[in-house]
């Protein structure tokens, strides 16, 4: 009986890779078959395009209201995207870790870094790998969703994206996205089995002992 009173922090779970390595489909599948893991929803100044919820898939807010959560460091990741700013509030992620529950990160190597800076002890980051390059731009131009100009520009800056893989707690190389799937659930499972995220262990091993 004293297990079902064992609980865990939750943690701050990162995929990053270049576009047409997997890490959005990785993620999806994730999210999809895991109901203790959620999506971290982003606060953005852009406006809302058709279909997209507030608090579903963004926090929608004005410039200044953005520049005001930043002074007051209520984000723990946020950068300028063109001409919009993005940003992960703080207090949103913090409530669910508090509830146990995980939340997923489809963020680049910069935002992976405020994340480390922020909050370390929750981070675990994952860090998407193609198999070659030929097989990232055969990816890129099989999905025919972008122009010539955007894949070139893709290809171009996924050299310097992979370059930041030393950063990264582990590396999954996609060869196949089923086995890709997998491997990111075995971390995931054991990083939740870690001593350090389970609250109330010390207690739960008296119990046992009779302490």
């Amino acid at each position: 009986m004293a297990d079902q009173n064992r609980s865990r922090r939750g943690l701050m779970l990162v995929l990053s890779s270049p576009s047409g390595a997997g890490k959005t489909t990785i993620a999806r599948e994730l999210l999809k078959s895991d109901s203790n893991l959620v999506s971290s929803v982003s606060a953005t100044t852009r406006p809302p395009r058709p279909g997209e919820i507030e608090g579903v898939d963004y926090y929608f807010v004005t410039v200044p209201h953005f520049e005001r959560m930043t002074s007051a460091n209520e984000f723990l990741e946020h950068a300028r995207v063109f001409d919009n700013f993005y940003g992960t509030p703080r207090v949103h992620v913090e409530n669910q870790l508090n509830m146990g529950r995980d939340v997923l990160f489809d963020i680049d190597w910069q935002g992976t870094q405020q994340l480390r800076e922020n909050a370390r002890d929750d981070l675990v980051s994952i860090f998407i790998l193609p198999p070659s390059l030929a097989e990232l731009e055969r990816r890129l131009r099989g999905r025919a969703q972008d122009p010539e100009d955007i894949v070139r520009k893709r290809m171009a800056r996924a050299s310097d994206e992979m370059s930041h893989w030393p950063e990264y707690d582990y590396i999954v190389v996609n060869h196949d996205l089923a086995n890709s799937i997998s491997e990111v659930r075995t971390i995931l499972a054991a990083e939740r089995l870690k001593r350090a995220r389970q609250i109330g262990l010390g207690d739960f091993v008296k119990s046992m002992r009779g302490a």
